[in-house]
């Protein structure tokens, strides 16, 4: 029988755990390796005091795409982890006082529109269905596609043209919605995958769509569960995790990958490598000694890359049960505040801010009578703004808890157990991402599909990539999709059904 593809996956975030079931299942022997002690990536979790923290991503959007993962090594999500639906997707509030139940349910959202801005319901059910359209075409068809060459862009562009992809999003939304407020609450969710909603393309207006399908859910234990979820899913196929161990390079022989070496000295070869580590890094760094790893990296920091955040993780010894387990706080401007996050050339004044409370939705992830909190503001990346973040984190943080305590968690300061910070320069740190971006590139047009990072590197034949900044992009469900696209092509290459024997269930090897 011939033996089963050897491959390398580098990085276990939610792309590299994704990549790895999938080529796993698929019948390669697969290593996994992460340089921190725990799997996660940015899906980190951190536990203090009692407290669960996840330092994000929280907001799952699409259980299908995850579902899909493990049903390809013929088991059930349900097996490993439980979802539970949020609702409302999110609470929005104003400085003025207003605020904005987003919901998946039409009737209550048209409720709640209706309550805003009542000339805007005919509106909105126009944009609702753009966004379906968009839906359709950008996520449905194109999420999974790999755009290796130009041709691939060209057979899409009559559709995206239709779409005006070369639009922006807030632009389509205000051609729909002429209520300010709801513009903003269409349009923000760009921000949470990295794009300024002013300069982001169209397409990701498919956004509202996909959350009205499948609404928005949390898992069970947090984001990290799901991240266990996916690392037994792995091991119970057989594949092996190195922990603990970061890659420090990528060796190659001719227009080939073939070896992967650590820190601790650990060395193997394979017969093929995918990198879900920063691709700046995985290039300039990993496959740093080659022509290919220089040139790449030179070209890539030519690129527009997308704001970097500041979180903080705090909780308090008290409960507070009127907001929601997802709430948008908007500050007193909205495009100006948005065009210097990522223009820099330094810190705005004024913020908005995404104030995380999972503990609405699993009380557990929280001491009894308390509630654990995480507090987001996009902020410029260090190329955009150099600030030292060892002097301006303490001081911004103190800001952001002020600003909550006055507004929305009365309390917040006197009844404060536990808080940890992660700054842009952690972005670096931990996650070797360039320029502490905290989404790889930014996703405008001429950084999207084609123009993006491509799954299958165009000159190491057995290099591929995987994640935020390889193509179709940032999120939850488009990293996933990025692990598909790239799962299909290693599949194609390396091991057609015809040649490997797919896995076998662990009952089956048991008798």
């Amino acid at each position: 029988m011939t033996a089963r593809p050897t491959a390398a996956v580098i990085g276990g975030g939610f792309g590299g755990l994704g990549l790895a079931c999938r080529l796993q299942a698929a019948g390669f022997d697969v290593t996994l390796l992460e340089g921190r002690e725990k799997l996660g990536g940015r899906a980190y979790v951190y536990e203090m005091e009692g407290f669960t923290f996840d330092a994000g991503p929280t907001v799952v959007t699409d259980p299908s795409c995850i579902e899909e993962i493990f049903e390809a090594a013929g088991r059930k999500l349900s097996d490993y982890v439980e979802l539970i639906e949020v609702d409302p997707l999110y609470r929005l509030h104003w400085e003025d006082g207003k605020s904005f139940d987003y919901c998946k349910e039409e009737d209550a959202l048209l409720d709640q529109i209706r309550q805003m801005s009542p000339a805007d319901v005919e509106g909105y059910k126009k944009f609702y269905k753009y966004s379906e359209a968009v839906f359709e075409e950008g996520y449905r068809k194109l999420g999974a596609v790999p755009f290796l060459n130009f041709w691939s862009m060209v057979k899409a562009a009559p559709q995206l043209t239709t779409l005006q992809a070369f639009r922006t999003v807030y632009g389509r939304v205000a051609d729909f919605v002429k209520d300010e407020h709801l513009r903003q609450a269409f349009s923000f969710h760009t921000l949470l995958v990295g794009g300024d909603p002013h300069k982001t393309s169209s397409i990701y207006a498919l956004i509202h769509a996909l959350e009205r399908k499948w609404g928005v859910w949390f898992p069970r234990g947090g984001t990290g569960a799901l991240i266990q979820g996916l690392g037994k899913l792995f091991t119970d196929l057989g594949g092996e995790i190195r922990l603990g161990d970061p890659a420090t390079e990528i060796a190659t022989e001719g227009n080939k990958v073939n070896r992967v070496t650590t820190k601790s000295g650990w060395t193997k070869t394979f017969d093929t490598v995918a990198s879900n580590a920063d691709i700046v890094h995985t290039y300039e760094k990993l496959l740093g000694a080659t022509p290919r790893g220089q040139q790449a990296a030179k070209s890539l920091k030519s690129k527009r890359f997308s704001n970097s955040l500041f979180v903080a993780y705090f909780g308090v010894k008290k409960q507070y049960p009127e907001i929601a387990h997802h709430s948008i706080l908007f500050g007193p401007r909205y495009r100006e505040l948005i065009a210097e996050i990522f223009s820099g050339p330094r810190l705005p004044a004024d913020f908005s801010l995404y104030l995380h409370r999972p503990t609405a939705t699993d009380p557990a992830l929280a001491p009894d009578g308390c509630d654990g909190f995480y507090v987001l503001s996009p902020v410029p990346n260090l190329e955009k703004a150099g600030i030292d973040w060892r002097v301006t984190g303490p001081e911004y943080r103190d800001r952001i808890f002020d600003y909550l305590d006055e507004r929305y968690l009365p309390g917040l300061k006197e009844n404060l157990v536990v808080s940890h910070m992660f700054t842009p320069e952690d972005f670096v740190t931990e996650l070797n991402a360039h320029a502490g971006s905290a989404f790889s590139l930014e996703p405008v047009l001429t950084q999207s599909a084609y123009f993006r990072m491509h799954n299958r590197d165009d000159k190491l034949e057995n290099m591929y990539f995987v994640g935020a900044g390889t193509h179709p992009g940032a999120g939850i469900p488009g990293v996933i999709g990025s692990a598909k696209a790239t799962a299909g092509l290693m599949i194609e290459d390396f091991a057609p059904p015809a040649r490997v024997e797919a896995p076998k269930r662990a009952e089956t090897e048991a008798a």
